[in-house]
């Protein structure tokens, strides 16, 4: 188990704290929740506590794909990000924006990838949003794994077709390119 406790700010007005805290604590359950019944793997919730701010979760036992990737051969590499891409599908075409994608946050278990750290993620089912959520695995790719980046986050994006289609595949490249051109992540 493990057991997500949403503390308490003390900069913040009270009231406003615990208006914050509780909304936070009941998205992420619920998120993790959706994410399940759309087939994502995801630490499975046993309990929400509203009064102490607290999810108390499965733990995932594995190891983190940021290493795991590492240690293994391109052509293992890229039938992990394909599945990497087909889960990030699953969350987009659930409504789901994880907020927070990198390898750090994926941990392989018995063969499984699971997303693990919904803290940042959010329900939102724009092209931009999903574009947004994309873009930012695809700079921790390239920071954590630079060596192959590039045709890991195409084998990426040829998952996440696998699961919503081509065309979406290729709006969502193109929402990437878009993102890319603007400037303030260059």
């Amino acid at each position: 188990l493990i057991i997500k406790h949403r503390i308490s700010k003390r900069y913040r007005i009270k009231e406003i704290d615990q208006k914050l805290r509780k909304e936070r604590t009941v998205r992420e359950a619920r998120i993790l929740h959706r994410a399940k019944e759309f087939g994502v793997n995801v630490p499975y919730v046993y309990e929400v506590d509203l009064k102490d701010m607290k999810i108390v979760m499965e733990f995932i036992e594995g190891e983190r794909l940021k290493e795991y990737l590492e240690k293994i051969p391109i052509e293992e590499r890229l039938k992990l990000c394909r599945e990497i891409g087909r889960q990030i599908g699953k969350l987009h075409e659930a409504g789901i924006i994880h907020g927070d994608l990198t390898t750090s946050n994926m941990i392989l278990r018995e063969g499984k990838i699971y997303f693990i750290d919904f803290g940042l993620a959010e329900f939102d089912n724009t092209v931009e949003a999903q574009g947004v959520d994309l873009h930012l695995l695809k700079r921790a790719m390239e920071s954590t794994h630079y060596k192959w980046f590039e045709k890991g986050f195409e084998a990426v994006l040829e998952g996440y077709g696998e699961v919503r289609g081509k065309e979406k595949a290729q709006e969502l490249k193109e929402k990437i390119e878009e993102i890319e051109s603007r400037g303030r992540y260059v």
